[in-house]
């Protein structure tokens, strides 16, 4: 263990922890030594699968965006990593809660107890050309994080896959087995820096073991992929049969809007579409030296991703 480096009794705090980097930040926590993790999420299926794959764990069945019990597990700890976001949905009153309104908390929660080590995990977004409920959002969190004077390292990540993956890379696996095509809108040449959650896990606990202790960090996937190839490597990792079928952009876009008619929080909106296609380039600065961690190189991740004994096979919900 390095130097400045948390025991492996201390007590890490996970708030909105039930998600993709949430999951994958208790299983590489638990590799590297750390065995006192309490996470905190609302959703309650998720919160109890987590519970069945990693019992030795605390969870804790709590809305973060309101006052209440859950606040007494900050007491003690030595660590904070803020995952609590609501990245999907048409309701914006659902992105201010989660976004803004469970940060404030936290961040008094992180005073109140003087909580040594705190991990603030923003997106690449803020820096979007995009304009939607999760960027602005997303935008206004980061800006409170830094207004509150608590010194703590800010991570922007691009786009993630990886285990557990129910949002991006792994829905569109599982749709890919469920359809006779998979549509890709326009001509799918939209260029993204995917991110493994793996590599990102890693980054963040380099911060919590130490190593950096603040800044602004953009964690950028190293590789550029258009979309269209991101696609073709899941067929290849899954060893899919499904064919790949161009489809008119505005007609896609006209299909999710009237699937989101009927799906209060669908997989994919237009905003995403949108943001899709909006043609960010994200800084991309060598993450790997500064937080002194190894990149996965982006086929390798997606083999990973699909074919762990493990985890592959978990699915969380939406």
């Amino acid at each position: 263990m390095q130097q400045n480096a948390l025991p492996p009794d201390t007590k890490i705090v996970l708030p909105g922890g039930a998600g993709l980097v949430g999951y994958n930040l208790v299983a590489r926590l638990k590799e590297v030594g750390y065995r006192n993790l309490v996470v905190i999420d609302k959703h309650p299926t998720n919160v109890g699968l987590l519970q069945r794959i990693q019992p030795d764990i605390t969870t804790v069945l709590a809305d973060v965006s309101q006052p209440g019990d859950w606040e007494r597990h900050f007491e003690d700890a030595g660590a904070v990593v803020m995952l609590q976001a609501q990245i999907g949905g048409n309701d914006y009153g659902d992105f201010v809660r989660n976004n803004v309104d469970s940060t404030r908390l936290i961040l008094d929660l992180v005073r109140r107890y003087g909580i040594e080590r705190l991990v603030h995990i923003s997106s690449s977004v803020v820096e979007s050309v995009a304009d939607d409920f999760y960027t602005r959002t997303k935008k206004d969190q980061e800006r409170l994080v830094i207004e509150s004077g608590i010194r703590c390292p800010i991570l922007r990540p691009t786009l993630m896959f990886g285990w557990f993956d129910r949002k991006h890379l792994g829905w569109l696996s599982r749709f890919m087995e469920r359809v006779p095509f998979f549509p890709i809108p326009g001509h799918g040449r939209y260029m993204r820096q995917p991110l493994y959650a793996g590599d990102f896990c890693n980054v963040i606990i380099s911060c919590i073991q130490g190593r950096v202790r603040d800044g602004v960090y953009n964690i950028s996937g190293h590789e550029k992929v258009d979309y269209i190839d991101i696609i073709l490597e899941i067929k290849r990792a899954t060893r899919s049969r499904t064919p790949i079928v161009r489809i008119p952009y505005t007609a896609f876009f006209v299909a999710l809007w009237v699937w989101g008619l009927f799906d209060k929080n669908p997989p994919f909106t237009t905003h995403q579409l949108a943001a899709l296609s909006a043609k960010d380039q994200f800084e991309v600065v060598d993450w790997p030296g500064i937080f002194g961690v190894k990149r996965t190189n982006f086929r390798d991740a997606v083999k990973e991703t699909f074919n762990d004994s493990r985890y592959s096979s978990v699915v969380l919900e939406f």
